[in-house]
């Protein structure tokens, strides 16, 4: 007989408790097994996941592993910033290397020198930090969860990095330069007959030139001379890792506004002799480091030469987001404003001339497309006239041509000699700017640059 009855609404009613993801995993049949093994996670959530990390290293079940991992995540995902980056930064020095195990592999090598203590070798090498990260990447959307994580650490400021954490984000970053492998990604072309969720991703994830709304993004994918393709994990069906908006065009363009214009006459694909990547957005702030951009540019030349064949130009046009710092050390903050002509001259030498680590271009942006192998085709004055094209480069854009006949040896004259590959008009606008600052800084007769390149 049953003997329950109901809850008149006169009753008050009792607030649910939630409750912690501890007291649930804890409860459950997987907390049974964690306490059969001795594992009893401590209440303060930083120290449980500890706790949860040493069951994920030393429980030798492979059944329970999945189980353990999204318990793990469960409370990971639940506890405060803090405690999460609490965790981030001891859990590597926590587990260090067997040094016994080292030293008896390396003992067994000395001896034997067969695959079979090679093999042992490398597994007492193992990072337990890496094995922890395949454990973890056994729970359901582990992999997505991983990068969430390292975004994480990515956010611990440098003032407070650590050798430990800077270990961890190495272990990280290994693993996913392995599953975020180019051969295991797939190409993807977004329409606006994609999901609405993922057209909901690409107006979030736009870096570069800010998306507004639906009809701002519309005119960016469904026009026949528009296109945007994506690259696709297999763990992430939905989610981008990186994408690229192509506008086919006659000529090569020279301002952003008359590519994203709201009125603009749409051309015939097949009147259309360049292909402009005008925007390129990673979309995963935890693969920071992870290379995409050049695999997807030259993915997407593949693919367009193959349904438009005659197409003869695959250029860009991009931001240079480092000139106007450049220019305020070149000149003072307080300086005015160069006119166009001059700013296309001192963007043209910043560019060839400026240079950072391993005597690369300082503009991450010119470092990127240049170390593709492409060439500094042309910079244009006034061409990016939004707040932020303003802010970053006083309104300079350029184009980047890819010819896929020179990328080799424009390539190999970057990173060997560092030089930069540019065009002859690119070449003059150098010299012009590097002549006037000899005329104005001693008064001599301007000569060549030093870091000229060969036109």
């Amino acid at each position: 007989m049953n003997t329950s009855r109901s809850r008149t609404p006169a009753e008050p009613s009792t607030p649910t408790r939630r409750r912690n993801p501890l007291d649930l995993l804890m409860n459950s049949g997987l907390g049974k097994l964690l306490r059969g093994v001795g594992v009893a996670p401590r209440r303060e959530s930083g120290e449980s996941l500890l706790d949860l990390a040493d069951a994920l290293l030393s429980l030798r079940g492979r059944a329970s592993g999945p189980a353990l991992a999204s318990a793990f995540f469960d409370l990971y995902e639940a506890s405060d910033l803090d405690a999460r980056q609490d965790f981030l930064g001891k859990v590597h020095d926590l587990h260090p290397a067997d040094a016994k195990a080292i030293d008896k592999a390396i003992a067994r090598w000395n001896d034997k020198r067969d695959e079979a203590s090679a093999l042992a070798l490398n597994a007492a090498t193992e990072s337990p930090s890496a094995r922890l990260i395949n454990q973890l990447n056994l729970a359901p959307q582990g992999t997505q969860r991983l990068i969430g994580m390292r975004e994480d650490l990515l956010a611990v400021p440098r003032s407070a990095a650590t050798p430990g954490l800077s270990a961890l984000d190495r272990e990280l970053e290994n693993a996913f330069t392995a599953w975020f492998n180019a051969g295991f990604l797939e190409l993807r072309r977004i329409g606006w007959d994609s999901p609405a969720s993922l057209l909901e991703r690409i107006i979030r994830y736009e870096a570069v030139h800010e998306i507004h709304g639906w009809d701002d993004l519309r005119r960016r994918v469904e026009p026949t001379d528009r296109r945007c393709y994506g690259f696709f994990h297999p763990q992430m069906r939905d989610d981008p890792l990186i994408f690229v908006e192509v506008a086919l065009t006659e000529q090569l363009p020279g301002a952003i506004h008359k590519i994203i214009a709201e009125e603009r006459e749409t051309i015939d694909p097949r009147e259309a002799n360049c292909a402009i990547f005008y925007s390129i957005s990673n979309c995963q702030k935890g693969l920071k480091g992870i290379p995409f951009g050049n695999h997807l540019i030259k993915r997407v030349v593949g693919l367009l030469k193959e349904e438009l064949p005659h197409l003869d130009t695959f250029a860009t046009l991009s931001p240079v987001p480092g000139f106007a710092k450049w220019l305020n050390k070149e000149r003072g903050a307080d300086a005015k404003v160069p006119g166009a002509k001059d700013l296309r001259e001192l963007a043209a030498r910043y560019l060839v001339t400026a240079k950072g680590r391993g005597n690369q271009p300082a503009d991450p942006v010119a470092r990127f497309h240049l170390g593709n192998g492409a060439r500094l085709e042309a910079v244009h004055a006034n061409a990016d006239l939004s707040p932020n094209g303003q802010k970053q480069s006083h309104g300079v854009m350029v184009n980047y041509l890819y010819d896929l006949a020179d990328i080799e040896a424009n390539l190999f004259a970057l990173t060997e000699l560092g030089t930069v590959a540019t065009s002859k008009t690119v070449q003059a606008l150098v010299d012009e700017s590097d002549g006037n600052k000899n005329k104005k800084g001693n008064g001599k007769k301007p000569g060549k640059a030093k870091d000229a390149v060969p036109a």
